[in-house]
């Protein structure tokens, strides 16, 4: 029989101990854990507690399940935000996702993080005086132009004259850097189609009320002269299309939109709203909580791209207007002919050849 001596057992002993050392590190490195948080900036939009929370929840269930997630939102409170900022890390948070309410005061907020070498993910808005650790976001100046182009085309389509009158454009709130980068984008789409901008407005909170108080004062102002607007999102077209009905407009000029809402889509299957942009947000979501585990694992994510000096990832969204609303949202299962199809939408949804 054959006899090992003390020297090769205690060299496999040292081998396997190493081994089982290396498949620990390993799987600690596989299975991160830790204390995530996610602050959204307001609740005038409904889709931070319908589908930018469930998406990341569900990707960091599913990416880091031995990982806590905590949630706020800061109901467009500058105030607020800060206090639940400095709550997650009082909390132990190691990475911060931060939709920021102001991008301006958020600078303040990414260096008190960082100070603490607490990692922050800017989400959606960016914070465009300080580097965050990273931006995760569908292209908000790609969006702008998209709506803009797209209803170039559509006024040219039908043949409406660039000497009739021009467009009004409703922007999102001044202080957020996002709707900066969608303003931008819709200049840009604008510029050289032959429309004039009639006049711009930046919406406080992106409050629809707001939006819809100031195109109810252009409607008085420039009545059939306007012959179309660029919204920046559902809720501010969802404003415009409110005044131009309340003034007794008929039909309403084709309006734009951004973010796919329920209640922007039905202003499509009804023909009050021209266009919107899908980007459905559990994608960035997901991208962020992929982002996430990455920082919480020691490994820095790859960046597809730099905005204000931030590694990013940026998505490309799809316009969505009455054209594919069929194909491109109800057929894919984003959101169902039974939501959309509902009461007084079920006529046009009919006519789309959307079934209930």
């Amino acid at each position: 029989m054959t006899r090992l001596s003390t020297k090769t057992i205690g060299a496999s002993a040292l081998t396997l101990s190493l081994g089982l050392s290396l498949m620990c590190s390993t799987a600690a490195q596989a299975a991160p854990s830790g204390t995530v948080a996610f602050l959204m900036p307001d609740q005038a939009s409904t889709r931070y507690e319908q589908h930018d929370f469930p998406g990341f929840k569900a990707e960091m269930a599913k990416l880091c399940p031995n990982c806590k997630v905590l949630y706020q939102n800061a109901n467009a409170d500058v105030a607020t935000q800060q206090q639940q900022f400095n709550s997650v890390i009082s909390q132990g948070a190691k990475v911060i996702v931060l939709d920021p309410v102001d991008s301006t005061a958020a600078a303040s907020l990414v260096h008190l993080a960082q100070s603490q070498g607490i990692k922050v993910i800017a989400y959606d808005r960016p914070v465009p005086s300080t580097p965050a650790d990273y931006y995760v976001s569908f292209d908000n100046e790609g969006i702008g132009r998209a709506i803009a182009q797209s209803l170039v085309a559509h006024l040219k389509e039908k043949g409406v004259p660039t000497t009739k009158g021009g467009v009004l454009q409703v922007n999102g709130s001044p202080t957020d850097a996002a709707a900066g980068l969608i303003k931008n984008g819709i200049h840009s789409g604008l510029q050289g189609s032959g429309y004039k901008t009639l006049a711009e407005y930046d919406t406080p909170d992106w409050a629809p009320p707001k939006a819809q108080q100031w195109v109810s004062g252009q409607v008085t102002r420039f009545g059939s002269q306007i012959v179309g607007v660029v919204a920046a999102n559902d809720g501010t077209g969802g404003g415009a299309v409110a005044a131009f009905k309340a003034a007794g407009v008929n039909p309403v000029p084709p309006v734009t939109g951004n973010d796919a809402t329920l209640a922007g889509l039905q202003l499509i299957v009804a023909g009050d709203e021209y266009n919107t942009i899908l980007k459905p947000s559990e994608i960035v979501a997901a991208a962020a909580a992929k982002v996430a585990v990455g920082f919480l694992s020691g490994q820095a994510p790859k960046a597809q791209t730099t905005l204000f000096n931030t590694p990013s990832q940026l998505f490309t969204p799809t316009v969505v207007t009455a054209k594919n609303i069929k194909t491109d949202v109800v057929d894919k299962g984003i959101v169902s002919a039974k939501d959309l199809c509902t009461d007084r939408y079920a006529e046009g949804c009919k006519a789309l050849g959307i079934s209930n």
